[in-house]
């Protein structure tokens, strides 16, 4: 694997595939990459932010004596593809020093112009405000991204001046550094799309409705049905099997795997989940991280469950909390269950065996044990073991008070008046 510097700067998202790129450098906080199979060189920080030029020459210490390919990238820009990014380190060819990624944005105000030779080469890049008016009607606009060689990188950047209107050193100088010194400028030209940066919050949100259409697209092509795809938010590593149904406003987040055959039902939260196949969950339904749900199992309405195992064909199918517990194959919770795992210094587990049946309302203060095929009243607070088999009962025997309903409500009005 070839090593490339990558030098990041104005950093608020990063890149998150970089195999093969380690080290950055950038405005203010300093943030490392790591990559599979090599160390990070180190990190750079800019002190007194003097121009985007001004911050790359902060890698200097950094990557001293390194004289192969450098990226340097817009920590803000989080679309940009690897493979472009390795098309741009091998254009260093030995014959092109400085390359530069290019974009024709649908509004190219602010953006830098790329001014080209004949045959395709760069010649300078010349930022918005420092552009006359033939300049400005360029296309070819600078996406900030970039890669040199390392052997002359802090040559060059030594050779930007501040002569613009912002009196800064712009990084986009070190073109023109670049033929001063007889060497060759190429171009690489990307999806503008691709290159969407983020200054802003607002931006952030644009780049986030950008990533959930691709995701979303991606999701149904590998054949997940999206009832109303707009509605559904997937996280970068959703992993959606064939022939599942999501119904709207459902929301994955980090680590959730479904199997084929699945239906996740309206405005259901998943995280950090594993749900296999044939399953339902939903509606409303919540699974945090370390849900574990079987083939055919049913997660209901208004039900929770966290770092619990659902086994084949367990149904939960309302108002119900599941934490840190094993509910076995065709085990059935009532509405109104909990598993009462936590007390208030460490959390314990509940197990439910097979074919067990848990009444409504019932409170299991773990650690706790009910047996295959055992029964739990409705109403009872369990807190020892439950035999296999046994019917469990806690609750307190009911009395009847015959015209007591009568003499309450006399009560009550007398009060009242």
């Amino acid at each position: 694997m070839v090593e490339i510097p990558l030098v990041v700067r104005n950093v608020l998202e990063v890149p998150h595939d970089l195999t093969g790129f380690h080290v950055e450098a950038h405005e203010g906080v300093g943030v490392q990459i790591f990559a599979e199979a090599v160390a990070p060189a180190g990190t750079a920080v800019q002190g007194e932010p003097l121009g985007t030029g001004h911050a790359a020459l902060a890698a200097r210490e950094t990557l001293a004596g390194f004289d192969g390919p450098v990226l340097i990238l817009f920590g803000g820009d989080p679309l940009i593809p690897t493979d472009t990014m390795r098309a741009m380190a091998d254009r260093l060819d030995g014959e092109t020093s400085v390359v530069i990624l290019a974009m024709r944005p649908d509004d190219v105000t602010g953006y830098g112009r790329l001014v080209t030779a004949g045959d395709g080469a760069l010649l300078r890049i010349v930022e918005h405000r420092d552009a006359g008016e033939d300049e400005r009607r360029i296309t070819l606009c600078n996406a900030g991204v970039m890669a040199v060689e390392g052997a002359v990188l802090f040559d060059l950047l030594d050779g930007i001046g501040t002569d613009n209107a912002k009196g800064e050193y712009y990084l986009s100088d070190i073109v023109a550094v670049a033929h001063d010194r007889g060497l060759v400028c190429g171009v690489i030209e990307g999806d503008a799309r691709d290159l969407a940066g983020i200054d802003s919050r607002a931006d952030l949100a644009a780049v986030e409705a950008l990533v959930q259409d691709r995701l979303r697209a991606a999701a149904m092509a590998g054949g997940a049905t999206l009832i109303d795809p707009a509605s559904v938010t997937l996280s970068h590593d959703t992993e959606l099997g064939r022939d599942v149904v999501v119904e709207p406003h459902v929301i994955f987040g980090p680590g959730v795997r479904i199997a084929d055959h699945v239906r996740i039902k309206g405005f259901s939260h998943l995280e950090g989940a594993t749900v296999a196949e044939g399953a339902t969950i939903g509606p409303f339904a919540r699974l945090r991280p370390g849900a574990r749900i079987g083939p055919r199992a049913r997660i209901g309405n208004f039900v929770e469950v966290k770092n619990a195992d659902i086994e084949r064909g367990a149904k939960i199918s309302h108002l119900a909390y599941v934490g840190d517990a094993s509910i076995g194959e065709a085990a059935n919770i009532g509405a109104g269950t909990i598993t009462c795992n936590y007390d208030g210094i460490a959390k314990h587990r509940t197990t439910i065996g097979a074919g067990a049946f848990i009444g409504s309302n019932a409170a299991l203060v773990a650690p706790v044990t009910i047996g295959e095929g055992a029964v739990v009243g409705a109403g009872s607070v369990v807190t020892e073991d439950v035999p296999a088999d046994a019917l469990a009962v806690t609750r307190a025997p009911q009395v009847n008070l015959n015209g007591g309903a009568a003499k309450l409500r006399a009560r009550q009005r007398a009060r009242k008046e």
